[in-house]
């Protein structure tokens, strides 16, 4: 009998790590609103979830968020790039929980996300 609860024991820690992290993703989001968003299951070998944002360096106000599956080496990290000749710092932060790195995702029409965009752009 004893052997038996072993058994259990081993087999429910093979499914429980077989199981895939589940996160938010957005792919792009302006002032803490994502725009296009969804929640997906992450492959095996990831192992965070993330909150990420984009600060370009020629605006100075617009900040792009982004939220997904991420491997653990990049978080806690500040990147800086370059995108079409403008300057950006982007940082990463991560969870291990299913769905720890957001709030569900605020669905917007195309229309209302470009004059989000180009009224961050006016201001």
């Amino acid at each position: 009998m004893n052997n038996i609860w072993k058994a259990v024991i081993v087999l429910s820690a093979f499914i429980a790590a077989a199981q895939c992290l589940n996160c938010r993703q957005c792919v792009v989001g302006v002032f803490g609103t994502c725009l296009f968003g969804s929640d997906v299951q992450c492959n095996n070998s990831t192992e965070s979830c993330f909150r990420g944002e984009a600060q370009f360096n020629a605006t100075g106000t617009l900040t792009l968020h982004s939220r997904g599956c991420l491997d653990s080496d990049l978080c806690g990290k500040t990147l800086t790039g370059n995108l079409l000749g403008a300057g950006y710092i982007s940082s990463f932060q991560c969870c291990t929980t299913d769905l720890c790195n957001g709030v569900p995702s605020v669905q917007l029409s195309l229309t209302v996300a470009l004059c989000a965009a180009i009224l961050s752009f006016v201001m």
